[in-house]
């Protein structure tokens, strides 16, 4: 359905067609962009390919320019105790089981020195991590959220961005789901509600006019 559609049958339009600015302190945050989303064998293989080359692009403007740039991961213990109702909900989850080679970030997409990786047990970024922290420690005002799925921990991350007091802006090519209708879905009510949704080329030049 084409968003003029959608705005005319729910009024959407006057409602729903808010704008964040983009700060002068941006920083770049993959979500969950590992292995199980990649190999084919995996229970939560997702077919987001096209997504892990934008990703790649993404990264290497965000350390040209020398913008923070924020991998996350989901890693349990044995059992899945730390992962609570979540990874039990999903039994899929025993793919980050500590140890697993799913869990590991693609050889074309590797944190380096750096970058800073946070590991995480449930969808968003910021529940029961020290990314506020960090982020504030760096001065960072605008989050460019990119990764998996976008259902999922990028939705997660994108509001807990808002509610965080970064403005989120969710690049379209470099997220990816298992479906198009819950990755056009997700993305059509984040920028509804909660963030910015931009693409790839815009991303890249708002990182490169707010270098640090």
């Amino acid at each position: 359905m084409a968003k003029d559609e959608v705005d005319r049958l729910t009024n959407y339009a006057g409602a729903f067609d808010g704008h964040l600015a983009f700060g002068k302190h941006p920083a770049l945050v993959v979500v969950d962009f590992v292995m199980a989303y990649l190999e084919l064998s995996s229970p939560l293989y997702a077919g987001v390919e096209a997504a892990l080359a934008s990703n790649i692009r993404l990264v290497a403007v965000a350390r040209e320019t020398g913008i923070p740039v924020i991998f996350t991961n989901v890693v349990y213990e044995p059992g899945g105790a730390d992962g609570g109702l979540f990874y039990r909900k999903i039994p899929a989850l025993r793919v980050f089981d500590a140890g697993s080679a799913l869990g590991n970030f693609p050889p074309d997409l590797q944190p380096q020195e750096g970058d800073l990786v946070i590991s995480k047990q449930f969808a968003s970024a910021f529940f029961r991590t020290e990314l506020d922290q960090k982020l504030r420690v760096r001065g960072v005002d605008t989050l460019i959220v990119t990764g998996l799925s976008t259902s999922g921990c990028v939705r997660a991350t994108a509001l807990d961005a808002l509610q965080h007091g970064f403005a989120p802006f969710v690049v379209r090519e470099a997220c990816g789901d298992r479906h198009s209708g819950p990755h056009e879905a997700n993305l059509f009510d984040l920028q509804a509600k909660y963030a910015e949704v931009i693409g790839e080329a815009d991303a890249i030049r708002l990182m490169q006019e707010n270098r640090p």
